[in-house]
């Protein structure tokens, strides 16, 4: 179904000057004088489910590696010790991060250049060949270091191609929501980043349900990425209905996509996303792949408490995003960014340490919801405070680069970090450098403009 062309506001604009956006078939009118009209609001909403269903498969498929990696690393990494296996499934799973930047560049110059619609198709099918590919591959017993190879390798796919969903996503959710809410309809893009967690999650919870410790490492593990492949290739179908957001003359500027304008005319703002990225990846990945490892591995849970445990939280901290997101409508981006910045600072070594020394899966449930509403300042509006701060020809370049560099550095790193320190006996310095990162990104957020540069806004 072929695209159509719409033009997105940009500062100085008013929300009365946007036209029709949406899933291809709807034939939205342009907004009347006074409001949104129903189907206006209706396609938007249509718009955003279908960018963001893309966006939960990728993150399911990227996710079930680190949820199933206590199952399958023996298969892999056949040494006897359990924190040296998991240190060399963190390595791989810190190798696809990596690759992000090369996604986040790669994917974001395509979606300035040839449309966000295409971007996010290619890098959908990209997560499915990656799937299937763990899905299907023999282990060391087999093929001996070929296995571990190839594991690497599909990650790198995997790595490249989530690289560039996250910035084309955020780029698209931003232009197609309602001006004065966009912190609210954004802040779906992480409702679906925590529900491709929550639905890794609960697929491991049923497996442990059906199948017992044995058969689930000797085959079981390889159902969910099996579903996750069949899935991205059903959404890429989905995904040929969306509309583009861009003009087709913006696309045609020799500016489009382009490194070099990036950094000559938005090296602040490129500097000021990976500043608040660093933390806030960092952080993230700390409370949700990384804690149900830290959970099993630190505190002395078995898999299954740790698995349940960790459902609940993410399923409330699934809920919290659009709260959190329509907070900022109000108080603005900016104030949602400090409070992020400080909270955390203040409250991550008590959080963590706590943990450590805790026996009552309910007082973890509440610890870790704690600390996951801290980071749902950063979460809830990530997306969007990223977009504000570039212009349509590169805003998916910005975007996606400084997102997958920062997130690359930090977040991907998170378990390796934490494991390694854990195995010389230094596990209490990864919280102190979680701190640290705190306070980067609360400096760094406080550099933010109280007014966004670009997109109509109402703060």
């Amino acid at each position: 179904m072929p695209a159509t062309d719409v033009k997105v506001p940009e500062a100085g604009e008013t929300a009365e000057q946007e036209g029709p956006v949406g899933p291809a078939g709807n034939g939205m009118s342009a907004l009347p004088a006074g409001g949104y009209s129903f189907a206006t609001r209706l396609a938007r909403i249509s718009a955003i489910v279908a960018a963001s269903s893309g966006n939960l498969i990728e993150w399911f498929d990227f996710y079930i590696y680190s949820f199933t990696a206590i199952y399958f690393a023996p298969a892999f990494f056949p040494q006897s010790d359990q924190t040296a296996q998991l240190l060399n499934t963190a390595g791989v799973f810190a190798a696809g991060f990596l690759m992000r930047p090369i996604g986040g560049w790669l994917f974001g110059r395509l979606a300035d250049r040839r449309g966000r619609r295409t971007s996010l198709l290619i890098s959908v099918a990209m997560m499915c060949a990656g799937s299937m590919m763990i899905a299907c591959l023999p282990g060391y017993a087999t093929i001996g270091a070929g296995a571990p190879a190839l594991l690497l390798l599909a990650r790198l796919i995997q790595g490249l191609s989530v690289g560039g969903q996250y910035g084309t996503t955020a780029t698209y959710m931003s232009e197609v929501a309602i001006a004065g809410k966009r912190g609210f309809y954004s802040s779906f893009q992480y409702v679906t980043i925590i529900g491709g967690q929550l639905f890794a999650v609960l697929v491991i919870v049923l497996l442990q349900q059906l199948l017992n410790d044995s058969e689930i490492k000797a085959w079981g593990w390889r159902i969910p990425f099996a579903i996750g492949g069949v899935a991205a290739a059903a959404i890429a179908l989905l995904q040929r209905t969306l509309q583009e957001t861009t003009a087709a003359k913006t696309r045609a500027s020799r500016d489009a996509g382009s490194v070099a304008t990036l950094f000559r005319h938005h090296k602040a703002a490129l500097l000021t996303v990976l500043g608040y990225t660093a933390g806030g990846s960092l952080m993230f990945y700390t409370f949700t792949t990384y804690m149900q490892k830290y959970l099993v591995n630190s505190a002395g849970m078995s898999i299954k408490t740790a698995s349940n445990v960790m459902t609940g939280c993410l399923f409330l901290y699934m809920l919290m995003q659009p709260l959190f997101g329509a907070l900022s409508d109000r108080i603005g981006r900016r104030t949602n960014m400090i409070l992020f910045g400080a909270f955390g600072s203040l409250c991550t070594v008590p959080i963590v340490t706590a943990l450590r020394a805790v026996v009552d899966p309910v007082a973890a449930f509440i610890l870790i919801t704690l600390a996951l509403a801290i980071v749902s300042f950063y979460t809830s509006v990530s997306g969007i405070v990223k977009a504000e701060m570039f212009p349509t020809e590169v805003r998916a370049l910005g975007v996606g680069s400084a997102y997958a560099v920062g997130n690359a550095l930090f977040g991907g790193s998170a378990e390796y970090v934490a494991l390694r320190l854990k195995s010389i006996g230094h596990e209490n310095a990864f919280y102190w450098y979680v701190t640290t990162m705190m306070i980067v990104a609360l400096l760094v957020s406080a550099r933010l403009p109280r007014v966004a540069t670009y997109l109509h806004t109402d703060h």
